[in-house]
């Protein structure tokens, strides 16, 4: 369905849960956060429904989110319940990787597509400090497990952050030398407990480009599979790619093509607009697909045309990430 503007949305982000066994340091304040209670957040059952009236509105494609989806109790049984959707034609996950040892291949075989993995170090001294107190070492395991399970493709989003891990773009750049990795810097976003960090450690992609080009050649790739707003290049003849998620210095709102639902069940046709609008009390009343399916086509025609955060920061808004989904 195309909304307003004439964009196709096609893509639903589902969080799953506000909780995660991490506590990055731009995603959640120190202190942490009110979790919802279990009977406030929405039940698999409610989100499977979900997805069921959204493929009727036109939705193709879903990403389950968190806080850490793979805390979830019973997340395998909510992509096979997805899987099971026969409009639905890819299901990817983004995860911190420390869970996936343990569920990759049953993930993978439920019927996910993909997964992206959050590293915005490869430091462990580093990893533990953004994550307050998290092991690098069972994160990359998680990576690793994802490629034995046969993901493709899989990708790495690495938060540039000046003055913590400017000093290593060109360790990321070169993973993609050695493995099929897909290595995209996002830029650090002035979102709840990163507003302020993202005044002053904010790093653009014209100068992440300019440091890599000053070491490595890059040449422009096709997109990767997904429904990202990545652009990517590569080294030549690597195996993997590196790519550029540029929310602020080169604003994707023109090409938007999502929406997001969190955990309690509150549909958000942008991340930055605080405008939220619930699904959970509907649902939870007995309304048919067909009226979910409209409520969800109120909130495509409620999109913004684009973001203000360059402007504005997170101003107006309640939720943090993890409250949202990323």
């Amino acid at each position: 369905m195309k909304d307003t503007f004439q964009r196709n949305i096609n893509y639903l982000r589902i969080s799953v849960t506000d909780r995660c066994n991490l506590r990055c340091v731009y995603c959640m304040p120190e202190q942490g956060v009110d979790l919802a209670c279990h009977e406030d957040i929405l039940r698999l059952e409610e989100i499977a429904r979900v997805v069921h009236s959204a493929v009727l509105a036109g939705i193709r494609k879903v990403r389950f989110t968190g806080g850490e989806p793979l805390v979830r109790k019973n997340i395998v049984d909510l992509v096979a319940m997805v899987n099971d959707i026969p409009e639905i034609d890819d299901i990817a996950l983004t995860t911190n990787g420390i869970l996936l040892p343990e569920m990759a291949g049953r993930l993978r075989k439920a019927g996910l597509t993909r997964v992206n993995i959050s590293l915005d170090t490869l430091s462990p001294e580093k990893f533990s400090r953004v994550t307050r107190g998290g092991l690098l070492s069972k994160a990359w395991l998680g990576v690793e497990s994802a490629r034995e399970a046969g993901f493709n493709p899989v990708k790495i989003n690495t938060v540039a952050i000046r003055g913590f891990n400017d000093d290593e773009i060109l360790d990321f750049v070169d993973l993609t030398r050695k493995v099929p990795l897909h290595i995209r810097f996002i830029e650090l976003m002035p979102i709840g407990a990163g507003e302020e960090a993202a005044r002053s450690q904010y790093i653009s992609t014209p100068e992440l480009l300019k440091t890599i080009s000053r070491k490595v050649k890059l040449v422009p790739e096709k997109e990767v599979a997904g429904s990202g707003p990545a652009r990517y290049y590569r080294i030549p003849g690597a195996p993997g790619t590196v790519g550029f998620i540029s929310p602020i210095s080169n604003h994707f709102c023109d090409s938007c093509n999502r929406l997001r639902l969190t955990s309690e069940g509150l549909l958000r046709p942008c991340l930055h607009s605080p405008t939220e609008i619930d699904l959970k009390t509907p649902l939870r009343n007995g309304a048919s697909e067909i009226e979910i399916a409209s409520i969800i086509k109120l909130a495509i025609n409620s999109k913004p045309e684009r973001h203000d955060m360059s402007n504005t920061g997170w101003q107006g808004n309640r939720r943090i990430m993890n409250q949202i989904g990323g």
